[in-house]
């Protein structure tokens, strides 16, 4: 009978844990994201430097948005004349993965003008697996590039958010509406 009595104990308690991370929330599984001094120290390391404007740009991304889980680390170039055309390529990461090779490519159209060519540290949302990023992300994006400059947007599609901030060389100035397109290729036509 004292046999029974603890291994229903024991099965409450498991029962009352498991209640308790589902009255939680998602925070309480939040072991697979990341913080923001995780964020801001290897954005720091990726573009190699420490400045109030990624701190300020890192701040209100994690206010909008919370934690990531997972970032992409790359670069791109890009030109606007009107029409627009963007190719990068990077590095997906997200805790408890591997890291896995990723290149996007993508249209805009919009008052837009001039080249850059840009690190690129995006913040990835709500991505249950790798081959959720694989898709097109819609976005509205605003370029002031006058030598070297800072600029985040927001990108989606459904659930998953993705959040460039870019810093780059170039002459450039706009605004533009268009997306793009995440893939495990490299590929030529912007499409």
């Amino acid at each position: 009978m004292q046999m029974m009595i603890n291994m229903f104990r024991r099965v409450s308690a498991v029962v009352t844990i498991a209640v308790g991370l589902i009255l939680a929330g998602p925070s309480a599984f939040a072991s697979d994201t990341y913080s923001s001094d995780e964020i801001f120290r290897m954005a720091t390391d990726f573009f190699g430097e420490t400045t109030e404007g990624l701190a300020s740009i890192v701040e209100k991304i994690f206010i909008d948005k919370g934690p990531p889980n997972g970032f992409i680390a790359g670069q791109e170039i890009s030109g606007a004349f009107v029409i627009g055309l963007r190719y990068g390529e990077g590095t997906l990461n997200r805790k408890n993965t591997k890291a896995r090779k990723i290149y996007w490519r993508g249209p805009s159209v919009g008052w837009d003008f001039g080249g850059n060519a840009s690190k690129v540290f995006t913040l990835v949302y709500n991505i249950k697996s790798d081959e959720d990023i694989f898709q097109r992300f819609t976005g509205v994006d605003g370029s002031f590039y006058f030598i070297a400059g800072f600029g985040m947007n927001y990108q989606q599609h459904q659930h998953i958010v993705l959040a460039p901030i870019r810093t780059g060389v170039g002459l450039r100035a706009g605004a533009n509406v268009g997306y793009l397109h995440y893939d495990r290729e490299k590929g030529g036509l912007p499409f």
